[in-house]
């Protein structure tokens, strides 16, 4: 029985990894209070002690705008913790998954970002993850990073499925950006497939998503009608499509990053579902929760 260390447990990924996991060995899971992966020496410590055959980092410092004001923060966790994870996994010979995101790119492509394609991060989070990246690939020879995008789950912390229904519900129009593309992305999919990748020992980098793509505002118009039909309270009445200049943040987002699925699905043998098909599912799992 294989002993896995899943860090990040309370997550959206983490949770579910909680789940899916257990097919592959004996779960171990620490959180934020459990382990400060701000502080190398109690990461290093850690793994010594536990000796992992797998480490599954799940953990992340994933507040895109805060992160422009709190660099340190966010490549402490983002960029240098895996780098600590894959040295000690090194030592161990255990193998290692990452998951970072789609931010590692700068979003000027017209076709879907492959595996092969050069990094060009745009602000201080997608250089973070990309650090985190290269730490991973140059410390340890046994490693699994999954890049993933706009991630949505009804465990973990707040998201954009759950902040449409919160606003949904309490106004009747909401202005929703329709100039950036990508895939929507159940977690319960994302921790399926870490799960497979483990299973058939296939190292490398990989991209995964659900099939298919959207704007912001297609899905939250997705996620309104899906609603409404399984009874969720909501006073929305028209959702209007808006520029990203009409919506200024103080990160910038990449305005197209759709992901290349052909080298996961080449080498597990199955096509990543539709998001529109998981929207579904997700959404009926989070109803039947809050009931």
């Amino acid at each position: 029985m294989k002993k896995i260390l899943l860090t990040g447990v309370t997550g959206q990924v983490g949770q579910e990894l909680q789940k899916t996991l257990v097919s592959i060995g004996e779960i171990v899971s620490v959180n934020r209070q459990d382990l400060d992966l701000t502080k190398p020496e109690l990461i290093r410590s850690a793994i010594a002690e536990l000796k992992p055959d797998i480490i599954v980092n799940a953990a992340a410092y994933t507040a895109v705008d805060k992160a422009e004001n709190e660099p340190k923060l966010a490549t402490a966790i983002n960029g240098v913790a895996p780098t600590i994870m894959a040295e000690s996994a090194q030592k161990l010979g255990a193998t290692l998954v990452h998951i970072s995101t789609d931010y590692v790119f700068n979003g000027q492509n017209h076709l879907p970002y492959t595996e092969e394609d050069l990094p060009d991060p745009l602000g201080v989070y997608g250089k973070s993850k990309f650090m985190g990246e290269q730490g991973v690939r140059n410390n340890c020879d046994n490693y699994i990073i999954l890049r993933t995008a706009w991630v949505y789950g009804s465990r973990g912390h707040g998201n954009f499925v759950k902040t449409m229904l919160r606003l949904g519900a309490e106004r009747e129009q909401l202005r929703i950006v329709a100039d950036q593309i990508g895939s929507p992305t159940w977690s319960y999919d994302i921790a399926e497939h870490i799960t497979q990748l483990l299973a058939n020992s296939a190292m490398g980098t990989y991209h995964f998503t659900n099939s298919g793509v959207a704007s912001w505002y297609d899905f939250a118009v997705a996620i309104f009608s899906e609603a409404q039909q399984l009874g969720f309270p909501l006073a929305i009445k028209e959702t209007i499509p808006i520029t990203t200049a009409e919506y200024p943040t103080p990160a910038q987002r990449p305005a197209y990053s759709v992901l290349s699925k052909v080298k996961i699905s080449q080498t597990l043998g199955n096509y990543p579902p539709h998001w529109y098909q998981s929207l579904k599912t997700m959404l009926a799992e989070w109803r039947s929760i809050i009931l």
